[in-house]
């Protein structure tokens, strides 16, 4: 009975110990490795599993990229896949950009890969170029009239400048500043909606997509619609500004009347008032002479018949021959 046990145990133990001795030497993808053609020692698969490098991966990209004609070495992709790469997406860019003709090597793919950005898309967009909608803009002509224009850039991947390359926005913005240019630059609206192509042309030879991840192939213009009539609403703005700063002009002028003939008013109550206080003083200083005996009865008479005779030539003279009465 014990011999049945021992032997029982001897061969579990046995097959764990096989397990164990297929999981630490993946001889299986060694082998898988062997009849692709990939020349892999079975060592380093060990020295993966060390290293916590899925030893899978590594075989099957490198049985990938060897059928496709690729010269990867394992060392290459497990660098990347500890860099924290997307392996398995390096390799399927790299085998699409070979198939379509398009330059790039296992460096680029994997700095591309590793700046954040899905190189096997941008892949697929330099096979396939993208159409991009522009929102509407809307500029003014010279003429005052304003031009509602939109876009249909048609881009591809640029796979050099990819990193560090600017993305969609930058070439909407730009595309956007070129038609306000354009359209700025045109003498009247009329001559932008004949030659709508002008913009494009115009546009495109600016090189809008130098420092960006994208090769601009083309800009036509979608549609162009009439806007508001700027150039008059302007005008009537300014009409309206001359308008209220001509009345505070006038209004100032105004004030500056009415307190000029209060003054002159003011002034001439006072001299009115200087001279009745003079008039007042008459009878006081004649009272003086004659208790001085500097004027007599007799001399005050004819000083009376002269004014008298004055105040009628006075009312002689005046148109109608109104005679103001006698004092008395």
């Amino acid at each position: 009975m014990d011999g049945y046990v021992s032997i029982i145990f001897i061969v579990i133990g046995s097959i764990v110990a096989l397990f164990f001795l297929l999981y630490v030497l993946p001889i299986n993808l060694w082998f898988t490795a062997q009849l692709s053609g990939v020349k892999i020692n079975l060592l380093n698969l060990v020295l993966m599993r060390l290293r916590r490098v899925p030893p899978s991966l590594v075989v099957n990209a490198m049985i990938t990229s060897t059928k496709a004609g690729l010269n990867i070495t394992s060392n290459e992709i497990e660098t990347h896949f500890l860099a924290g790469g997307h392996v398995n997406n390096v390799i399927k860019s790299l085998i699409s950009a070979d198939k379509a003709n398009i330059p790039l090597d296992f460096k680029l793919a994997t700095a591309i890969d590793l700046a954040g950005r899905d190189v096997f898309e941008a892949v697929q967009l330099s096979v396939n170029p993208r159409v991009i909608n522009t929102p509407p803009v809307a500029a003014v002509a010279k003429d005052g009239i304003q031009l509602i224009a939109k876009a249909r850039v048609t881009v591809r991947a640029n796979i050099n400048q990819l990193v560090g390359g600017a993305g969609e926005e930058t070439i909407l913005a730009r595309v956007g500043e070129g038609i306000v240019t354009t359209i700025g630059s045109a003498v009247s609206h009329k001559e932008v909606l004949e030659n709508p192509d002008k913009i494009s042309k115009v546009v495109l030879s600016k090189g809008l997509d130098s420092g960006t991840a994208f090769e601009i192939l083309s800009i036509d213009i979608a549609d162009i619609d009439i806007g508001d009539n700027i150039g008059a609403k302007l005008q009537t703005d300014q009409a309206e500004a001359d308008l209220k700063v001509a009345n505070a002009k006038a209004e100032e002028r105004r004030a500056f009347a009415v307190a000029h003939e209060q003054e002159m008013r003011a002034k001439a109550q006072d001299a009115r008032a200087k001279v009745i206080e003079a008039e007042s003083q008459i009878p006081l200083a004649i009272a003086e002479s004659f208790r001085s005996g500097n004027l007599g009865i007799m001399d005050y008479y004819r000083m009376q018949n002269i004014q008298a005779d004055t105040d009628m030539r006075e009312s002689i003279s005046r148109p109608g021959g109104d005679q103001k009465k006698d004092r008395k």
